[in-house]
């Protein structure tokens, strides 16, 4: 058994969506993040999604991430961003919320099952509206 466990490891750890440590964000530079302005095409910006994430609940992470198109992606550790996590109320994680400009455009919360209610799909339609709306 000890064996097939040890095995197995290295699957598990792979299935897990690893973030680079550029996609982390904390307290210190969330603000910053979330207003940054990340130019593409004429005077349009991109909008910010932050993954509010808990080594807890890893296994319910966003793992799509990397398919998401025209949106900069950030992840947070809420134990590292105790003042983020109180200003946008997070009380599940994981948590998703959509920033255009720096302004909370969607929010996607965890249920009581710590499973996020949103898939990829649901929320690529929310980043192409946002970005559809703030086209002139």
């Amino acid at each position: 058994m000890r064996i097939l466990i040890l095995l197995l490891i290295p699957f598990i750890a792979i299935s897990q969506s690893d973030v680079p440590e550029q996609y982390w964000i904390s307290d210190d530079n969330f603000e910053d993040k979330i207003t940054e302005s990340q130019a593409f095409g004429d005077d349009q910006t991109k909008p910010i999604i932050v993954e509010f994430w808990a080594k807890f609940n890893e296994a319910n992470c966003f793992a799509e991430w990397e398919e998401l198109k025209d949106v900069v992606y950030y992840r947070v550790d809420i134990s590292k961003a105790p003042t983020a996590k109180k200003k946008y109320k997070v009380r599940m994680a994981p948590t998703v919320i959509l920033f255009k400009d720096g302004i909370k455009e969607e929010i996607w919360k965890a249920g009581l099952d710590l499973v996020l209610p949103a898939d990829l799909e649901e929320i690529q339609e929310a980043i192409n509206e946002v970005n559809t709306a703030s086209k002139f």
